[in-house]
Formats: C-alpha cells, structure tokens, sequence
C-alpha cells in the first residue's frame, strides 16, 4: 500500500494499480483506521510484491503511473487543473480522464435507499463505475471506527476529503471486485432467501394464517419464508404510550401461543420474520419493559420510555438480551427492519440504518447463526449485511418496468440481494397480466417475496386472479423453488468472487454500445440472460413484444427451446410472448440444474435432479450444498456436472467435499433440448391472432411454401412474410419464430 505521495495536508496512496486514494485534511490530520464503509486498505497482495509504479516530480507535486492510471497532482489544494487521474488502457483520454471537484464521464447508476411511493423510475445514487473508464467513491462523511465496537465511531474533521477512484477502465468485475476488498464480501445468504416468500400488511391470526398456509400446500404452492407484519405486536396502545408503530409484545388475541405458532411454521418448512419499526424504542405497555428499565437505569414504576438510541451499546446488550433475544429463542429466524425515521442520531453522520443494519447482522453471527437482516440500503457498503427491502412501491406498470433496471443497476455498486414488492403495494387497480407479469418478474429476481396492503382488495394470492391467472402464477412459484439448486450455485459465486446474482449485460460486454440499451435486460447468474416482460400484451396479438440484445455466440429459450444465433457480434432480438411465457436465454453448453419431484415448502436438498442441457458447445456446472450453517463449521459439498457435445454425454463427477450432506440414493434425469416445431408454432400463433382469415391464410402458405421440403428457407420466408397485409406485430412475431431456428 504505498504512499505515493504526501505533504502537510493532501496524501497520495495507490492501493492497487487501478485504485488511488485521495486525502485532503486542513490540519494534515490523515486516517489509516477503517471507516464505516471502507474495512481494508492493504489491498496489494504481498507474494505480488510492490505494485510496478513510476513516480516522478511534477509542477511542484507528483505525477503517478502505474499500469492502470496516471495522475498529476500539482502539490496544492486540489483544483481540477492541478489534480487529475487518467485511467489508461486503450481509453481516449478526453474521456477517461477525472478531475477533482468535477463530474465522472458517463457515470453509470447505483441504488438508492428505498422505493416509497414510487410510481416508475426515480433517480439514483451514483456508482463507482462509467463508460468513461473511472469511478469515484466518496467516503469523506463516513465515520471512522475508533475501537472494535459498532458504536465506536467518530466524525471526520470538518472539511476532510477522503476519495477513492477507480481507474479501471472497461473491467467493470475488476473494479467491483477491488470495491469489495476495500469495503468487505458479500456475505453467504442462507438457502431459504432464494424460495418464495409470503408477505402481507394484514392483521393476521394464527388460525387465519394456518389455513392460508394450508391452501397454498394443496395448490401445490411452495413457500420458504413466512413475513409477519406489524400487527403480530401490540399496535392499539394507550395514546398516552404513542402509536403502536413499534412493538416486541406479541398480540395474543391473533396468536394466543406465539410459541406454536413459530413451531407450526418452522414444521411446514418455513423461515419467519417480524417486521420491526424500532423507532419508538421500549415502553412501559411492553413485556420486555421493566427488564429493559432497569438495565437503563429507568424506574420501571415510572413508566419513562426507554429510548431507541443506537449510539449506546449498553441500549443494544440490554434489547437482544431482553427483547430481541426471547424472541430469536421462540423461532424467529431474522428481523425485518422497517426504518422511516429519518438518518439522524445523536452522533453527529451517523445514520441509524447503518447502525440498525450492522448491529442486527452481528448479532446473528454472535448466535451461531448464517446472518440475515431484512432492511433497507445504507449506502455503498450495504452489501454486508444483505438483504435489501425496497420499499412500499406503487402497483403499476410504470413500478414493475422499472424494477428490473434498479435491480440490475444496484450490481454496479455490489449491492446484489434486493428484494421487492412483488406485485407491488398499494394504490394502482386489479390487472391480472400485470399481477402475473410480476410473479414472473419475482421468479428471475434475487428474491421473490409477493406482498401487499392491507385493503382486502389488494392480496397476491393467486386464486384471486382468475382461473388463468391462478394457473400462471402457479406455475411462476413452482419455477422459482425447481430453481433452488442453481439460485444456491450463484449464491455462492456472489460470496466467493463478488459477482451479483442479477447483473447488467454490460459488465461482461462493457464495450457493446447495445449492452447498454436495453438496462431491464440482465444476466442471471452465470449461464442465464433474462429480459422480463414489463409492458401489456398488444391489442389482437396475445403477445407482449420485448426487444434485448443477445451477445454473441448461440442461445437457446428456456421455455421454447427456440435457438438463435447471435454470430460474433451479437443480435438484437424482439421477443414475442403470451402470458405464460418470459424471455429467458440458456447459452449454448449451459448445464442447468433443477430441482425434482412434487413441489414442496422449505429448501431442502433434492433427492432427485433434473438436468437441462442446452447444445453446441461443451458446459459445465458445479453444484454447490452446503447445511446452511455459519462459516465456522459450514459443511459443503460439489458435485461438478459436465457435458460433452461431441458425444452428447453428461457426466456427474465425484463429489468434492462432505459427501454425506446429499441425501442418500440421489437419482438424475438428464433432458437435452430438443428443437421445437417451427411450423407447428407459426400456425398456432396464426389460429389465435385475432385477423382477417384472408391474411391468415395467405401468411400459412407464405410459411409451408418458405419451411417445407425444398423451401426457399427462413430469410425468404421471412422476407414474404412483410408483403402479407399483416399487423407488424404478428410479423414480427412470426420473423422471430421463423429466423429463430
């Protein structure tokens, strides 16, 4: 970690050939502690030796290169004349060069806290990534960790700079994965994360409850987390007291025994949360009150609140020993942290979520637990104490097409664990193909947790949508669990190498002017691309028409089993789907893993697999298990499933670790995707479209006459299909199944 440069009040240090950091303190007064958003600085790997630099005098400072930035600083206050860093690297350097105190070239969005109320897109907070080569983290307000405590914390001195720039060019996963040895992984997500949750603002009884639960296991419905709103506590309190926002007793005429309630849960294979807004501390209507008081130094007798104050580590000891600890022993597995309150403490910087975030996750690793908190985003850093909830988002349109480029665009700050209202809120009106589109969206989504209001109107049970839309958000569910052994595959990969689940198609094609332009398109996980369907279905056609941008090389649909070829320079594709379809895209060689047998709750280990082999090319998976367990004693095992094209042969390999966490007698059904009927497919997109006969007829013979034995081929076909008085849209959803294959 050498200091390039230093003088009485700015100071130079390339943390690794890519990474510069900028200090600026009025008093000299520089910071080598971890702050709350940057843990690590010793980020050059010692068996690499010193990184290759060449330092030099420069206009009274010091001009920097190394392999991957060139900076000039002019040894004055920083100015942008007198301070700048060019990222270098087959970059222009009118873009790609940084100066202080301005703007980053084509910056690319991050995240944002929350999505409250929001009705479609809403601005978001800067990245550390650009098309233009550099990225800026600013972590000048950042506290900065006095001890081991997280409340030992102090404020910078006024006026302080403290910036990191990411000189990284183009290699967006290199600049995250410097990003997260800088501010620390992402840690593993227990297995029940990747399932289906349950969520609804609704004052639910224990016996209500059950028999909703009981529905969904004859629908055949799987589940893996049970979300409790607010009213499992008191929430009619004295007005005296305040409001019952907050509350930690729970409301014993809905759950008369809280402990079977859990118990029943945990036997239907179900993880449980509660919902929390701890912002008006502990009061005297609470069980858990005259414990607390006591150990705050309160008279209990009194009645005096004991105050939510996260700067206090003894208020903290005192709530999970008195408050959150009781709980956690009757079965509740995380917290959900519903903070609305604002972002002031009485330590001046420091925001309560932060705290609330932090406190909570190592507190479940205290217990021996694989932590988990459910909360909204604190800034860059966040991605620690995974997961993310988005907020009380609008049912609309406008809220479901944003979604996925807010998702995909929060991996641009390595915050991959956001989970949504799906479905949406509150507000908006009935649709069904909205409310499906959604599920689906959930299924493709780092976590699907369906949630809404508590107006009787507004429940995602999907009964509740017609025979149609009950049957198609079904089978969206059942998908989601059938995914589980290769959403726990990508879960580990986002632990061990930083990578988010979802992620922008230009991370891995960053210099593809068409990776960008279509950002509600993504990678999921490694082997998949998904372009989820966020508009209505076109009037007379059926179909709901969604343009993407495949890179090159061969894919496949998942659903269709459709294959196009996307040569070497990729392909724009316009894809045409009913409501039981989504675009999703297998490359060719990909190994995808599913879970078998009768859909069930919980995330257990399959006994059996289903494995779907996409062609033409070689592919390998390998699976990850592991017990679900804390990183001390996690038990884990792999099993490397590999396909050969030539023979058209897969091989499942030796199991790499702790064998015996796989349940016994494992069985495998291997299905190769087969090529689906083109003409089969033409005529029941033709049979349905509400148009002229006429036209219809003439489309079918342009189709057998193009397709059949000695046809002219697809292009030609293709091509006639644009002189038939057709709507565009059945055009070119026929030139896409035609040209597909």
């Amino acid at each position: 970690m050498p200091i390039v440069h230093e003088n009485d009040r700015c100071r130079l240090t390339a943390l690794t050939p890519h990474l510069l950091r900028i200090e600026w303190s009025p008093t000299g007064t520089f910071t080598d502690a971890p702050t709350q958003t940057v843990v690590d600085r010793d980020l050059w790997p010692a068996d690499r030796g010193e990184p290759a630099l060449h330092v030099e005098p420069w206009r009274g400072g010091v001009r920097v290169v190394s392999h991957g930035f060139d900076v000039r600083y002019d040894g004055a206050d920083p100015s942008p004349a007198g301070l700048s860093v060019q990222a270098r690297g087959g970059l222009t350097s009118y873009h790609s060069t940084w100066r202080f105190g301005e703007p980053v070239e084509s910056p690319l969005p991050g995240t944002t806290r929350t999505l409250d109320d929001a009705d479609g897109a809403v601005p978001l907070e800067p990245s550390i990534l650009s098309r233009g080569g550099i990225g800026v983290l600013d972590d000048s307000a950042a506290l900065v960790r006095t001890g081991p405590g997280l409340t030992d914390l102090a404020p910078r001195e006024p006026g302080a700079v403290d910036l990191y720039v990411f000189a990284h060019g183009l290699d967006f996963r290199g600049a995250l994965r410097d990003f997260h040895a800088l501010t620390g992984p992402v840690p593993r997500v227990p297995r029940f994360v990747l399932g289906n949750w349950w969520s609804r603002y609704h004052p639910y009884s224990a016996q209500e409850y059950a028999a909703l639960l009981d529905r969904f296991e004859a629908d055949r419905l799987p589940l893996s987390v049970a979300v409790i709103d607010m009213d499992w506590h008191l929430v009619d309190v004295d007005p005296q007291i305040g409001s019952g926002w907050t509350g930690y007793t729970w409301n014993r005429d809905l759950f008369p025994d809280p402990q079977a309630f859990l118990d029943d849960l945990h036997r239907r294979g179900l993880a449980v949360t509660l919902n929390d807004h701890p912002a008006d501390g502990i009061r005297r209507h609470e069980e858990a009150y005259p414990q607390m008081a006591k150990v705050m130094g309160i008279d209990p007798a009194g009645g005096e609140p004991v105050e939510f104050d996260p700067t206090s580590e003894r208020f903290w000891r005192a709530f999970f020993e008195h408050v959150a600890g009781p709980l956690t022993e009757q079965g509740v597995d995380f917290w959900w942290i519903d903070w609305q309150q604002g972002t002031h403490t009485a330590l001046p910087g420091l925001d309560p979520l932060w705290l609330l975030n932090e406190r909570h996750f190592a507190q479940q690793e205290a217990d021996g637990r694989r932590p988990l908190v459910f909360s909204r985003y604190a800034g860059p850093g966040s991605h620690r104490t995974p997961i993310g909830f988005s907020g009380d988002t609008l049912i609309s349109w406008e809220s479901l097409a944003f979604q996925p480029v807010f998702t995909a665009s929060a991996a641009n700050i390595g915050y991959g664990w956001w989970s949504h209202d799906i479905g949406g809120h509150w507000h908006g009106a009935k649709d069904v193909e909205l409310a499906v589109r959604w599920v689906q969206l959930g299924v493709w989504s780092p976590v699907n947790r369906l949630h809404a209001s508590a107006s009787p109107f507004q429940g995602k049970e999907p009964w509740r949508f017609g025979p149609e839309g009950e049957r198609l958000m079904g089978e969206a569910l059942r998908l989601r669990h059938r995914l589980l052994p290769y959403l726990a595959t990508m879960a580990e990969r986002t632990a061990a190498a930083g990578i988010s689940l979802v992620e922008p198609v230009y991370h891995r094609h960053p210099d593809r002017d068409e990776a960008y332009a279509h950002p509600a398109s993504f990678f999921f996980g490694e082997d998949l691309l998904c372009a989820p369907v966020v508009t209505p279905r076109l009037p007379g056609l059926g179909l709901a028409a969604t343009t993407l941008w495949l890179p090159p090389g061969d894919w496949f649909d998942v659903q269709t089993g459709r294959r196009y070829a996307a040569g070497a320079h990729g392909r724009t594709v316009t894809a045409y789907r009913d409501l039981g379809h989504t675009p999703v895209f297998a490359r060719a060689g990909t190994v995808l893993p599913l879970s078998a047998g009768e859909p069930v709750n919980g995330v257990d280990l399959p006994e059996h697999l289903d494995v779907v082999v996409f062609p033409g090319a070689d592919g390998e998976h390998v699976l990850v298990e592991d017990d679900d367990g804390p990183e001390a004693t996690r038990r884990v095992a792999r099993t490397p499933l590999r396909w050969d094209d030539a023979s058209s042969r897969l091989d499942v390999g030796t199991v790499e670790g702790d064998a015996a966490l796989l349940p016994e007698g494992r069985t495998y059904t291997v299905r190769v995707n087969d090529a689906p009927d083109v003409l089969g497919e033409c005529f029941a997109l033709l049979d349905a479209a509400e148009v002229g006969h006429h036209a219809k007829e003439r489309a079918w013979a342009v189709l057998r006459r193009g397709l059949g034995d000695g046809g002219a081929g697809a292009a030609r076909a293709a091509d006639e299909l644009r002189s038939v008085d057709l709507d565009d849209g059945l055009v070119g959803a026929l030139t896409e199944i035609v040209t597909a294959s």
